[in-house]
């Protein structure tokens, strides 16, 4: 008898906890949704801005796999990031996280724009990815549409960055 009285409690006690977490767990889901969609909106507007397409981790992989012919661009600091780790075969030029509208050598690590372009090559369907640190980070976003702005055509914004490629466990490299 006092055993089953003990399990009443329990359960009256389990679903009163419950009546008042649920809520709170709810409204921090929904609350965590709008985030997203304020992260996903300011995607989209970036890449109708600089007129690139975009590119998921694992279509990245799969394209490297297939041995398509593309440069793949990472826009991270060479010290800070760049050569502690990224997408294998990737080249590095700096860009700055703030929309770059104008070329700004001291955003670019003394890099001119006619650097840049000599690092895209002078075939302009060439296939180009471009990706920073993370979704967040905008610095893909000013590679990209400068690639777009100098004419190249098939160019990729891949947004999830190194964050999301090694969150898949795929490989990277370091430069020795």
């Amino acid at each position: 008898m006092k055993l089953r009285n003990l399990f009443l409690l329990l359960s009256v006690v389990g679903f009163t906890l419950s009546s008042f977490a649920c809520p709170l767990l709810v409204d921090d889901q929904f609350e965590k949704e709008i985030e997203k969609e304020i992260e996903a909106v300011k995607l989209v507007q970036e890449v109708q801005r600089g007129g690139y397409d975009i590119v998921t981790a694992s279509e990245l992989k799969k394209w490297m796999d297939a041995k398509k012919e593309l440069l793949i661009i990472d826009t991270m600091p060479y010290e800070e990031s760049y050569k502690k780790t990224h997408i294998p075969g990737a080249k590095q030029f700096l860009f700055p996280i703030p929309e770059m509208k104008e070329w700004n050598t001291t955003e670019t690590d003394g890099k001119s724009e006619e650097e840049y372009r000599k690092l895209l090559g002078t075939e302009t369907e060439r296939m180009i990815v471009v990706y920073c640190g993370f979704v967040k980070c905008t610095r893909s976003h000013n590679g990209a549409m400068w690639a777009k702005k100098l004419g190249y055509k098939n160019v990729y914004r891949y947004p999830g960055g190194i964050f999301a490629w090694k969150g898949a466990k795929y490989p990277v490299e370091e430069v020795k």
